[in-house]
């Protein structure tokens, strides 16, 4: 038998972590809040090999979504991340901020990452990774915005090329080559994280797709142009549309249709990517050995709310990501979990699979019970905290004049309980809370309604005691809720 088939076992697997780049749940098929014209077929081929989560919140951008991810932190409590130098420019002290796979190098993996990078200008080779293939965003930020084409990768710490080819297409290429074995110690399991920087923005296709979902067609957002009745101050400023000649929604020059177009394009590299992936796997004998997680740092709206683009909001459409564990033999196939996760759940689960335990606290719970099972009841209370610019302690005193940070947001925190989303924000203005089930648009704020007043103190309590329970700094220094 190869070695490369041999290293890992069904207790001890492989772990191929996909992550994409602000790619909504919306843009898969087998979500129900998908077009009806969207088509992911080897997305949809993954899930049915799986278990789907309806809602996942990994974070509110790009980088705490993926500090999330490598210390098992709410951004709260991500300490010394900062940003340093024009945008995205951040640095980190890796003694003060270490992330978890260098203790699996440290316990018998190998590891690697492919692709974007987005957590300061240390990228972690020979330390957190044995392989790294990077874009390393933080350190060449003239070229932050290639997400595409044009990018400097950096090769295991070494040398920095300039990448021609489309980002998908080489992504992917790279991962192949890894996990056929070349550039790795095939005696051990392999960690490896792959991620794609589709479908950020430019959103730009690869050409084979320029001519694709031509003729589509869907219902304008009820709210996508202000006043939105019952919505906090900040949200009735959002105003990214305005209306053609026509009546169509336009922003920068370009309709509405346009950019649901151009941005649904793009992930359909992702879905060929996904399919070359489960192929590789399949043929080389890997798939029962390999456990599969597929999620993005977070969704993107287009026209929802008012946004054009934009993440960093606590609504769904803004910030919900997909999510799906596959692992034939060991994870049970076809299910669906509607039990909302987050971010900080992913490392703790990670760690379940292969057999570790956690090298620190971690503010997440390990999710093996809903994969196993996912209607079994879950007792705990899941939250996101989205705090612009900042992390760790730097974020213990709320600063005046939020929102200046993407789109006016302020800080927040927002908790899922079932059906239930209740959003609370770090400024002086509305509570919002919305029955998903009801409103899944979230036009209908609930905080407002003195019928559910009852409603929305328990969850403003347990969502206080969520961020006791992780130490948040800033937990006595909320601003009053808004009568």
């Amino acid at each position: 038998m190869h070695t490369a088939k041999a290293a890992a076992t069904p207790d001890r697997p492989n772990i191929l972590f996909i992550y994409t780049d602000d790619h909504s749940h919306r843009t898969i098929s087998a979500y129900k809040e998908a077009y009806p014209w969207v088509k992911t077929p080897n997305f949809d081929r993954l899930m049915s090999q799986g278990v789907r989560f309806t809602a996942a919140y990994n974070g509110a951008w790009c980088m705490p979504s993926r500090a999330t991810i490598l210390t098992g932190h709410h951004q709260f409590a991500v300490e010394s991340m900062r940003m340093a130098g024009p945008y995205p420019g951040c640095v980190y002290e890796a003694d003060k901020c270490p992330f978890w796979p260098r203790e699996f190098r440290k316990r018998g993996y190998f590891t690697g990452q492919i692709g974007k990078w987005h957590t300061g200008t240390d990228t972690g080779f020979g330390r957190d990774w044995d392989y790294q293939l990077v874009w390393n965003r933080p350190k060449y930020t003239d070229t932050a915005t290639h997400y595409y084409y044009d990018q400097p990768i950096t090769y295991h710490g070494g040398k920095t090329e300039m990448l021609k080819r489309y980002s998908t297409d080489q992504y992917t290429d790279w991962a192949l080559e890894f996990m056929q074995g070349k550039g790795r110690d095939t005696s051990k399991p392999y960690f490896l994280w792959l991620c794609y920087g589709a479908v950020h923005g430019p959103y730009t296709p690869a050409q084979r797709h320029l001519n694709e979902l031509a003729g589509i067609d869907f219902d304008t957002p009820k709210d996508i142009y202000p006043p939105r009745p019952g919505k906090p101050e900040w949200a009735q400023k959002i105003a990214q549309w305005k209306k053609g000649p026509d009546g169509t929604p336009m922003s920068d020059g370009k309709s509405l249709n346009f950019w649901v177009r151009q941005y649904h394009q793009g992930v359909m590299a992702l879905d060929e990517a996904m399919g070359r992936l489960l192929d590789e796997l399949d043929e080389s004998g890997q798939r029962k050995n390999t456990l599969i997680l597929f999620t993005s740092d977070q969704g993107l709206a287009f026209g929802q709310h008012g946004f054009k683009g934009v993440k960093i909001a606590p609504y769904d459409d803004n910030i919900r990501s997909p999510l799906a564990f596959s692992m034939p033999g060991r994870v049970p196939e076809g299910k669906v979990c509607e039990t909302p996760v987050a971010g900080v759940d992913l490392a703790p689960t990670i760690h379940k699979f292969a057999g570790l335990s956690l090298p620190w606290e971690m503010h997440g719970r390990d999710l093996t019970p809903l994969i196993m099972n996912p209607s079994a009841a879950w007792n705990h209370t899941t939250i996101m905290a989205a705090t612009g610019q900042k992390f760790g302690s730097d974020t213990s005193t709320i600063p005046a004049g939020q929102g200046a940070f993407h789109a006016q947001v302020p800080w927040y925190v927002m908790q899922r309980e079932k059906h239930l989303k209740y959003v609370r924000p770090l400024i002086d203005d509305l509570e919002e809370m919305y029955d998903l089930n009801r409103d899944p648009q979230e036009l209908d704020n609930l905080a407002q309604k003195a019928e559910h007043r009852a409603t929305v103190t328990r969850l403003r309590n347990s969502t206080l005691a969520e961020l006791r329970r992780t130490k948040a700094g800033f937990v006595d220094r909320l601003p009053a809720p808004r009568a």
